[in-house]
């Protein structure tokens, strides 16, 4: 009897042994190890985002810069990205620059260039003749002496203008940011949200409509930088709310460096869901980037921004797209493109694939 008893116990112990082993063999297939849950990721949407902001292209090409594919063959730019993942591109626009580059003309160049390599079209007015970030959100020359209904009535008349523009050249665009990264509103001083939300929302409400418009189904974004920042979003986009501003997009841009990328996606993860929480909103990163020479801290840091944004709820997170990319050797002095010196891509933008 007592002989019987060891069997079964050891019989059982054997049981518990094989399904155990069994169990470890699953975790290490999946990825996960002792003591660390695995983390699922969402499936791939087959309409999420992965792109670029490729407006410098046209004005490299006419200076003579190539690019060529991870193979060293010499191929169009926007049809190298393509191959690495990417399914749309994002150009600006500006009002009237001196040189030309980026005004409708080039822009509606560039946009049916994209379409027929099969790319998706997000357009950004930036409302000036020149940059428009954080810290600079000059007036066009020309609507420097209007008053402010003038000067709304030329912002909404600028945005039909550039979006009939391309509609007459068949091409459609997804999503129309007006303004880029307005951190403390545009069209300064009278649209600076500091002073004055509501003029600031005004503005917003102008371009919006305008978009709609022309192009009905088209998403409107309201773009800001530092992705990271929750308290400046819940300053902008709280005003804009309060003073009846309409947006489809909240837009983002994260700029880390190699030491603290992973801080500030973890930060740009709680922010993006506030912001869907806060106010229903989808959200998109329109602008990431790092140091070109730093590939394998940059593809971590895209494919973790990636993993990010799709995991938010009820398919909230549109994509990721990376800033001038195809910049290489210090183009107009920026160095957070994602080519090398020889003009091929680096490993950052296998992120995308």
């Amino acid at each position: 009897m007592k002989h019987t008893k060891q069997l079964s116990i050891f019989k059982i112990l054997a049981t518990c042994l094989i399904i155990f082993s069994g169990l470890c063999m699953a975790c290490k297939k999946n990825g996960a190890s002792a003591g660390t849950p695995h983390m699922p990721v969402p499936p791939l949407r087959t309409d999420f985002v992965k792109g670029a902001d490729v407006s410098w292209i046209t004005q490299m090409e006419a200076e003579g810069r190539k690019f060529y594919n991870s193979a060293g063959v010499e191929q169009d730019p926007i049809a190298i990205l393509k191959g690495l993942g990417m399914n749309t591109v994002r150009l600006r626009v500006w009002v009237d620059p001196a040189n030309g580059w980026n005004n409708t003309a080039d822009v509606v160049k560039k946009a049916v260039r994209a379409k027929n390599l099969g790319m998706r079209i997000m357009i950004v007015f930036h409302y000036s003749d020149t940059w428009a970030d954080p810290g600079k959100q000059g007036k066009p020359p020309a609507w420097a002496t209007q008053d402010f209904a003038t000067m709304k009535i030329s912002l909404s008349n600028h945005t039909k203008e550039v979006l009939n523009a391309l509609k007459a050249s068949a091409v459609t665009p997804e999503w129309v940011s007006v303004g880029n990264e307005t951190n403390n509103g545009m069209l300064w001083p009278q649209g600076q949200a500091s002073d004055n939300m509501n003029n600031f929302a005004q503005l917003i409400i102008a371009g919006h409509d305008a978009s709609k418009e022309v192009f009905p189904q088209a998403k409107v974004i309201v773009h800001i930088s530092n992705g990271y920042d929750n308290a400046l979003f819940r300053w902008i986009f709280d005003g804009l709310k309060s003073n009846g501003a309409k947006w489809d997009v909240i837009g983002m841009s994260l700029y880390p460096t190699p030491s603290n990328w992973n801080t500030l996606t973890n930060q740009c993860l709680a922010n993006m869901n506030d912001m869907v929480t806060r106010f229903n909103s989808e959200v998109m990163i329109c602008e990431v980037g790092m140091s070109w020479d730093q590939p394998v801290a940059s593809k971590a840091f895209i494919t973790d921004i990636i993993t990010k944004v799709r995991s938010l709820p009820n398919d909230k997170g549109l994509g990721v797209l990376y800033w001038e990319p195809q910049s290489y050797n210090s183009w107009q002095g920026y160095t957070l493109g994602a080519f090398d010196n020889s003009g091929k891509p680096t490993g950052a933008l296998d992120a995308f694939k």
